[in-house]
């Protein structure tokens, strides 16, 4: 499947206790334009819900200022057809299962302290690094929604020298999701037209240390994959393994991410030819006014829950 195909990661999808308190938050975080507000059914979601007849409120929140190192957006869901699942019990970071939503921010550094003074819980506070293998500077800290979802506040400042803009929020850099295999992984989303890579890395990363306790921080193997129409992928690989934290889908925290394409049924025979199993037929909701939202659900080698996403908005 082809860069001409998909389109990187179009958004990442969190699960919120209070819809208008999060879309608040959200809106702080730049994520100010609403693409669409839907309530009611959300059909064949059996195999990836764990039940028929999922009923939610839907809200996709576009960023404001999107570039290309902040191009992605943000799906807030909260069930009503049953109370929102919590997130996993001890989920810190890598775990199979999606662990984080990255947001491209120019001087993340004061947004972090503006979003603490604010109230916010800071995660981990600013600090600078360069990754391998190329030596790329990064700079970023972490913060948390008011459902304890981890967000990274992201700074590339070498590449964002090309890409002149005034400081703050972008949009969604990149998911992060645990892996069994990161070669495997790799390998898979390669396939999907994720062909480029910002960084790879094997090592321990100090500042998370705390989220894991009690459990002993495990080693972590990480690459960046990266399409050049949307956001990327950040899959990770505990070693040793960490437990599953995929919990259920649409608990509090992030549960999912989309995949963007330009024609959906397209996307979908192609994934077949691939012999990648769907864990939903295609599926659309009409918006209003013309405007549908479509997706499918397929599961990666990992059965991390990932859908094609056509947005006709």
């Amino acid at each position: 499947m082809s860069t001409a195909t998909t389109l990187g990661v179009d958004h990442i999808g969190v699960g919120v206790s209070d819809m208008e308190q999060s879309k608040e938050f959200w809106a702080q975080l730049g994520f100010s334009e609403v693409a669409f507000d839907y309530s009611g059914p959300l059909p064949g979601l059996g195999a990836v819900a764990g039940r028929d007849g999922v009923q939610a409120r839907v809200v996709m929140l576009r960023p404001a200022v999107p570039t290309v190192l902040g191009p992605g957006a943000v799906k807030l869901v909260h069930t009503t057809d049953a109370p929102p699942p919590p997130m996993p019990d001890g989920m810190a970071w890598g775990e199979p299962g999606v662990c984080e939503v990255c947001v491209h921010v120019k001087d993340q550094a004061a947004l972090y302290e503006r979003l603490v003074a604010a109230g916010s819980t800071g995660l981990m506070e600013p600090n600078t690094s360069p990754l391998d293998p190329y030596g790329t500077l990064c700079s970023l800290s972490y913060v948390a929604d008011p459902d304890g979802t981890k967000i990274e506040l992201i700074e590339w400042l070498d590449l964002e020298a090309g890409w002149p803009q005034e400081a703050g929020p972008q949009g969604v850099n990149h998911v992060a999701f645990g892996v069994a295999s990161l070669e495997r992984t790799r390998a898979f989303y390669e396939q999907l037209g994720f062909t480029g890579m910002l960084f790879d890395s094997d090592g321990y990363f100090e500042p998370m240390d705390p989220w894991y306790a009690p459990r002993k921080p495990p080693r972590q193997k990480m690459t960046l994959l990266t399409n050049p129409s949307g956001a990327g992928l950040e899959p990770v690989e505990h070693i040793p393994a960490s437990p599953d934290m995929s919990g259920d889908w649409g608990h509090l925290g992030p549960f999912d991410f989309g995949v963007g394409v330009r024609n959906l049924a397209v996307a979908v025979d192609r994934l077949g030819e691939l012999g990648v199993e769907l864990r939903s037929q295609p599926q659309t909701i009409e918006l209003g006014g013309g405007a549908t939202w479509s997706y499918a659900y397929f599961a990666d080698p990992d059965g991390t829950r990932v859908c094609l996403t056509e947005a006709r908005y």
